[in-house]
């Protein structure tokens, strides 16, 4: 019953993001046609104005008209972080109906976050699963590798985007600290207030093993911000801390086994083998929970619950009524990401897949070449000739029934390669779009990596932790609490340790200048403190899991953002002055 009230109710969340990027789109379409195209302004008084400060300046112009003004200049220093430049469109588009345009970005902001949630669950989880199932890697290797990169997709690209991005490193740092954060606070919290009359308890090694690395990574962040700058060698350093937390959690993991303390892991790991699609959730209806092991499981049940959702409705008169619905945000991916799982093969789609994502990847990058239209032409026909080909080879190949047996390994690389394409492209209209509402909210944009952003790529973690940890029994919490931790270490250390290397390489051998911001310190002091916290009550408290602890981290969480906000909003005022 509570999983049917859930489908439906996630179904009704679809269609309204759905409607809302066709309301968007039609009313972003009207705007473009129909806007007032004549500004008769001093241009003299608007540079002298602004352009000393920047895009920041934006706030010292009187009104809408003025803005546009500037924003259509040739020395306009907003640069569009993603593909829509939304403050051109906000203040010229839609001056005068400043509402319309707030409504119309927000329900915007929804929809991208819920493709970048729903690509990571639908898509890019299945292609890392396919993947380690095709490498024949142990559940504990894939669950703190591929299958946390699958779950931390959303931060982990996020973070990528902030950093190749002119100006936005803070935003990157600001997104993975605030989701840490988020994660081991308010989940932790919550889910601790939720089992506190259960007598749950946790893990001690693992907990002292996961919380050791996290402050190990904020002590390591604490002196990459005091020194501002880093190269490409602390940047490698910084990112070997997680490849020295897989040794260690495989090393412990190999030695339990050994000394027989996981016999039913074992005994469970032998019965599926390396199979990484158990039906978790199934297990869990039942009131039965698997313990496999934890990192490897917290993936697992976040794919499940992800896309527990992701079927058709029974109903055939109202299944085409939603799938119509559906279709803006659906057909787009489908038809570019090759999809060869059984459950889900077409071999019309696989077709369409593979000849279309050839040529959404020349447009993208055809989009970066400027005063070039020769060589633009060149990679859209280099597009199209791979289009064609991979198109005729996989109609010739295929089978109607079933997806390819043979020759896998192509199919895997390809969705995973588009999915990861699709993650970005949404991640960098994510980011600046967020930059853009900072504009023209006048605050700094890392608040919003620190709020916004933080909060819309870990409520999923919310969701689905508390509710195993309420489904699954001490298991199950145990389960979740520990994915609590296992999912910061990974976006800390490998997603922004990723997008450090990434930074660094591209300035190589200079070093790279890190913003020395203000809420980076807050935000890793009051998480170092939760962690501290974390690691000082439990074990004062037999390691249970009960209403105190939770009500701890939440007043730490609590307090740390409201002190940010409090200050963005106290500089905000002081530059309006």
């Amino acid at each position: 019953m509570g999983t049917s009230v859930f489908m439906s109710k996630r179904k009704n969340y679809v269609v309204f993001l759905n409607i809302s990027f066709v309301i968007a789109l039609f009313a972003f379409t009207i705007s473009y046609f129909y806007s007032q195209e004549f500004l008769v302004l001093n241009s003299t008084q608007i540079f002298k104005s602004s352009s000393k400060q920047g895009c920041n300046g934006l706030h010292a112009l009187d009104d809408y008209k003025a803005k546009c003004f500037y924003l259509k200049s040739k020395n306009n220093p907003c640069v569009k972080q993603g593909y829509i430049d939304y403050l051109y469109l906000f203040y010229c588009k839609f001056g005068t109906f400043t509402l319309l345009g707030y409504s119309l970005l927000f329900l915007w902001l929804l929809v991208l976050f819920y493709i970048l949630g729903n690509t990571a669950s639908e898509y890019f989880c299945s292609s890392l699963e396919s993947l380690s199932g095709f490498f024949k890697l142990s559940p504990t290797i894939a669950g703190v590798t591929l299958l946390s990169l699958g779950n931390g997709a959303p931060d982990v690209f996020s973070s990528l985007v902030s950093f190749m991005g002119g100006g936005t490193c803070e935003i990157g740092l600001n997104t993975v600290l605030g989701g840490a954060s988020f994660v081991s606070c308010v989940v932790v919290g919550v889910m601790s207030i939720s089992v506190r009359r259960r007598c749950v308890r946790v893990n001690k090694s693992d907990l002292v093993r996961d919380i050791f690395f996290l402050l190990l990574a904020l002590l390591c962040l604490t002196v990459i911000l005091v020194q501002k700058e880093i190269d490409l060698w602390g940047a490698l350093s910084f990112f070997s801390i997680y490849i020295a937390y897989v040794i260690v959690v495989y090393v412990l993991h190999i030695r339990s086994k050994n000394v027989g303390k996981d016999s039913e892991i074992g005994a469970d790991l032998s019965h599926h083998g390396n199979d990484l699609t158990i039906p978790i959730l199934q297990n869990m209806e039942k009131g039965e929970l698997n313990s496999v092991e934890e990192v490897d499981e917290v993936g697992q049940v976040k794919r499940r619950w992800f896309c527990l959702g992701s079927s058709r409705y029974s109903s055939a008169s109202c299944g085409v009524f939603l799938s119509i619905l559906e279709m803006p945000l659906y057909l787009p991916r489908r038809l570019t990401i090759p999809v060869v799982s059984e459950e889900r093969w077409s071999k019309g789609y696989a077709v369409a897949s593979v000849s279309l994502a050839p040529l959404l990847l020349s447009t993208l990058g055809s989009s970066q070449i400027e005063n070039s239209k020769t060589l633009s032409l060149v990679i859209y026909g280099v597009g199209l000739l791979f289009g064609i080909g991979f198109g005729v080879v996989s109609y010739l190949t295929t089978e109607k029934s079933s997806p390819p047996k043979s020759c896998i390994f192509p199919w895997l690389a390809g969705g995973f390669l588009m999915s990861v394409t699709w993650s970005y492209i949404t991640a960098q209209e994510l980011v600046g779009l967020l930059v853009s509402l900072a504009h023209m909210f006048g605050v700094n944009p890392s608040i919003l990596g620190l709020t916004v952003l933080a909060w819309g790529n870990s409520v999923g973690d919310l969701v689905t932790n508390l509710t195993m940890a309420l489904n699954g029994g001490a298991e199950g919490a145990q389960i979740a609490f520990a994915g609590c931790y296992a999912g910061p270490i990974f976006n800390t250390l490998f997603g922004l340790g990723l997008s450090l290397v990434w930074y660094c390489w591209s300035k190589y051998p200079s070093f790279v200048a890190i913003p020395r911001d203000p809420y980076l310190f807050q935000t890793l002091g009051f998480l170092a403190a939760a962690l501290l916290w974390s690691l000082l009550i439990l074990p004062r408290r037999d390691m249970k899991l009960e209403g105190a602890f939770g009500g701890g981290l939440l007043v730490i969480y609590i307090v740390s953002i409201s002190w940010s906000v409090i200050q963005a909003l106290g500089s905000s005022q002081l530059d309006a002055y």
